[in-house]
């Protein structure tokens, strides 16, 4: 197959010509989209097991980490993280950002120097970044920001749409929006925050992650979360649900009737102990499936694409639950991250995809239709970005050694 590329997309694609151009042996495939990253949760991985915990003593451990961070900080982090999953099959990010402000909440001079840096560590890796500039209001329903939880806050959805609105998108670049949850935007709020995305740009809110969540919506507004954004006119095509874990069956009803996308990312939930979301039930109804990395415990787009089919084998106790064209979609699903042009090898579509080897000791002797469930992102040979390699041969081309880059910021914030 030869791909001729242009100007970021692809402009043929050619079965049965001759060898040209830079050859990329092993499968290639379209890139892989990352639907939902906390890019500073990176430093967190292998650093919350030392003892026995849940959901929320994490949470206190990510809360003092947030507290670290300044522009400068995280700009140097997420230009290793980024790099990361680039290097696991990536080419697209939604970050779903919600550290917006200086210790305290005061305003940078720059009001959005913190996406800022995210933008720019993104261009260095050379990977689409979707900012998911996310709405933060409460510290749970009724409850006001704590110190570390003012930072998130804009004070209300009408000053956070204000400061969204001065960011510039750019070639590689994008902004969409995103309800951090129905515990953090009060419910007077929700069409407030949905009205101040723009409609061809993604909308993303956390949703029933966890049992408690759910229990504190009913007892406080009388429906579920997901209950709660129907009533408030939030549920659409270009909304996507992360996480969905704890559904009833009126609420997968409810997403596949809007047509609304989930996005589900089993290595974190697994990290987390959230439990295992409807995937089979969710797709079943309509509901269109992607992946993310969440926390970035592991970053690797195989990985998180196939745990759609195991651990749905785990919860149903059968095998064969998705196909692996499915797989594929879910796993490449960039119009989740509102790039709607990437994800295909096909004439016109953004010139975004990811060669995997099929010679190492996990891939070697495989069918290539199996390649999702057994490849790695230590088996991505090369990438390219819209039409521009990023990844040759398993190396960086424009961050050199990201893990040196990452283990010296890491150590720096946690000493800090």
């Amino acid at each position: 197959m030869r791909i001729d590329v242009a100007d970021g997309r692809i402009t043929a694609v050619t079965a049965g010509a001759p060898r040209g151009g830079v050859v990329l042996p092993g499968l290639t495939l379209p890139g892989f989209a990352n639907g939902h990253s906390h890019a500073f949760h990176r430093a967190l991985r292998g650093r919350t097991h030392h003892e026995r915990g849940t959901f929320w003593t994490w949470r206190e451990r990510m809360y003092a980490l947030a507290a670290r961070l300044d522009p400068d900080a995280y700009y140097r982090l997420a230009r290793g993280v980024y790099a990361e999953m680039v290097l696991g099959g990536y080419t697209s990010v939604g970050e779903f950002h919600y550290l917006h402000h200086a210790p305290g909440g005061k305003a940078y001079a720059d009001p959005n120097a913190m996406g800022a840096a995210l933008r720019q560590a993104a261009a260095d890796a050379g990977i689409r970044l979707t900012l998911l500039d996310t709405c933060y209001l409460t510290g749970g329903i009724g409850v006001e920001p704590d110190e570390v939880q003012r930072r998130f806050s804009d004070g209300s959805a009408a000053s956070w749409a204000e400061r969204v609105a001065a960011l510039a998108e750019g070639e590689l670049f994008r902004v969409g929006g995103a309800i951090h949850s129905v515990r953090a935007v009060p419910a007077d709020q929700l069409s407030e925050v949905d009205n101040g995305v723009p409609g061809d740009r993604p909308l993303h809110i956390h949703l029933s992650e966890q049992r408690a969540e759910n229990a504190q919506c009913e007892a406080a507004t009388g429906f579920t979360p997901t209950g709660l954004l129907q009533d408030h006119g939030v549920l659409d095509e270009r909304l996507t649900v992360v996480h969905a874990t704890h559904l009833t069956d009126r609420d997968v009803r409810w997403l596949g009737e809007f047509r609304v996308g989930a996005c589900f990312c089993p290595t974190t939930e697994r990290d987390l102990g959230d439990g295992i979301g409807p995937a089979r039930a969710l797709r079943d109804a309509g509901v269109r499936l992607s992946i993310g990395s969440d926390s970035n415990a592991v970053v690797d787009a195989f990985e998180e694409t196939r745990a759609l089919e195991l651990d749905d084998r785990l919860a149903s106790e059968e095998r064969g639950r998705f196909s692996a064209a499915e797989l594929l979609e879910a796993g490449t699903g960039h119009n989740a991250v509102g790039w709607p042009e990437v994800g295909s090898l096909a004439e016109g579509a953004g010139a975004d995809f990811v060669t995997v080897g099929l010679d190492s000791v996990r891939t070697a002797g495989i069918e290539p239709s199996g390649v999702l469930f057994a490849a790695g992102a230590a088996d991505v040979r090369h990438v390219v970005v819209a039409g521009r390699e990023v990844v040759r041969d398993g190396v960086h081309l424009l961050i050199e050694r990201p893990e040196t880059l990452l283990a010296k910021e890491i150590e720096a914030l946690w000493q800090s």
